[in-house]
């Protein structure tokens, strides 16, 4: 006789969803895990920021609100400091002496960062529009060649070109023309500011004018534009991201800029940055007047890297 087999067994078909598809996640996830994933990778670079970042800007800025203090003074703790005289240091910095420093390094900020544009604008157009495809990356790699050297050796080689026996004065001597006292002056700061940063400039407008579209330029000019009114009306709005991202850029690199300043500028143009040497480093030996100008200018620089983040060149990502 033959034994009776027992019926196939048929599996347990896999959880769908309403449109009748597997569902893969059969377990439902636990609260905790949302949490844990995302502390496990940011605990690492968390700390060091941290560390490195956020921890030195609190002790410049505790150092901020205490008047006069020299090195090794006493800081007296936090509920010490609720006092009338913690803003000392910070009146001192809007007054009128120290504003003209303040008005100064913004003009110097501004300036350069007018001139990148203005120099910047049509190398990085050519460079995106008119130059041949295959030498493109060629050509970006010889203009950030400069990038790969010391700013500190960049500032002395000007130093060189614009002494009174450097290379401009001997170029005019020889032709005849009276020689240009350019060191020391506020012009030699700009040049040596512009050098440094215009490669910045040039590779951030380079990415917007990259993707700039051909055909309303063309369509532009077969409506009877001119070259001017389709470069303010076409090609200008479709790259105000990338002009602001590398204006911003150059700005917040040469407010804080003080090599420059210092190597080229003399004594005559005196910046926010030389200033917080001076209190930390040189003779006046004033941390907290010092710290105080140090927190206005990362203030400044955060507003800065705010309207950066914001109004930057986000067509670039996509």
């Amino acid at each position: 006789m033959s034994t009776p087999t027992s019926p196939p067994t048929i599996p347990n078909p896999a959880p769908s969803n309403e449109f009748g598809e597997p569902n893969l996640q059969v377990g439902k996830q636990s609260p905790w895990s949302k949490w844990l994933e995302p502390l496990v990778l940011l605990v690492p670079g968390g700390f060091w920021l941290g560390l490195l970042l956020v921890l030195p800007t609190l002790v410049i800025l505790e150092l901020s609100l205490v008047p006069r203090i020299r090195p090794g003074g006493y800081v007296p703790p936090l509920w010490e400091l609720l006092k009338p005289s913690v803003f000392e240091n910070y009146t001192l910095v809007f007054s009128r002496d120290y504003l003209f420093v303040l008005g100064q390094s913004m003009f110097f900020a501004f300036g350069t960062m007018l001139v990148c544009l203005l120099l910047g604008f049509p190398v990085a157009y050519w460079i995106g529009q008119m130059s041949p495809k295959r030498w493109r990356n060629l050509l970006l790699l010889g203009f950030v060649l400069p990038l790969w050297t010391s700013s500190l050796l960049r500032s002395y080689a000007w130093i060189t070109i614009l002494r009174r026996t450097g290379v401009v004065n001997t170029v005019l001597t020889s032709l005849g023309l009276p020689a240009l006292d350019l060191l020391n002056q506020s012009s030699a700061v700009f040049i040596g500011m512009g050098y440094s940063y215009l490669p910045y400039m040039v590779l951030i407008l380079y990415a917007s004018i990259e993707k700039l579209d051909r055909r309303l330029l063309e369509a532009s000019a077969d409506l009877g534009a001119n070259p001017i009114q389709t470069f303010w009306k076409v090609t200008v709005p479709q790259t105000m991201p990338g002009i602001a991202a590398g204006s911003l850029l150059v700005f917040i690199n040469t407010l804080g800029d003080f090599v420059d300043p210092e190597l080229l500028g003399g004594a005559s143009s005196m910046t926010v940055s030389r200033l917080i040497y001076n209190q930390f480093l040189g003779p006046t030996q004033n941390w907290g007047f010092g710290s105080s100008l140090s927190m206005v200018l990362i203030l400044a620089v955060s507003v800065a890297i705010a309207l950066l983040i914001k109004y930057g060149d986000s067509s670039a990502q996509r």
